[in-house]
């Protein structure tokens, strides 16, 4: 049975399908436990953030440009929403979708005068939507946490 693997996700920047090097997405959740005199006694919600790093090649790069370009500059790029799916012949599928991603340059050269690789561009991302992370379908946040919010 064939595995899902890095080489199978395509990732979707708003309307934008563009192929990338490496992509991540991590999650900071600060729930922790409550305790009574040192003891354990349940937990407490935390606050949570989102945010990740996208590595595209000079060809990827470009429609990232061409976004930018319309927008008037980078910083004046809006949100966008992120799409990581996949799919493999034998059925086995991930998506996971990360809504209201603000996009900033962090490395933007990094250059081997011996050659070999890819130029690659690092842009990363920070989630600033109420509806956060959805993995599989699922959201990461309980519906009471963003009532209000949406």
């Amino acid at each position: 049975m064939q595995r899902l693997s890095g080489k199978n996700i395509d990732v979707t920047v708003g309307d934008m399908r563009v192929r990338v090097a490496k992509a991540t997405l991590d999650i900071t959740d600060n729930t922790a436990v409550a305790s009574d005199g040192g003891v354990p006694n349940g937990h407490v919600d935390g606050d949570v953030s989102a945010s990740g790093e996208l590595e595209l090649d000079i060809a990827n790069f470009k429609l990232i440009k061409e976004a930018a370009k319309s927008a008037g500059s980078y910083r004046g790029l809006k949100p966008f929403d992120l799409l990581f799916y996949g799919k493999t012949a034998d059925g086995e599928e991930d998506k996971v979708e990360a809504f209201g991603c603000k996009l900033k340059l962090s490395s933007i050269l990094d250059v081997d005068s011996k050659g070999g690789e890819k130029l690659l561009r690092k842009v990363s991302y920070d989630v600033t939507s109420p509806n956060f992370v959805r993995i599989g379908g699922v959201p990461y946040l309980r519906k009471d946490e963003t009532e209000g919010l949406l």
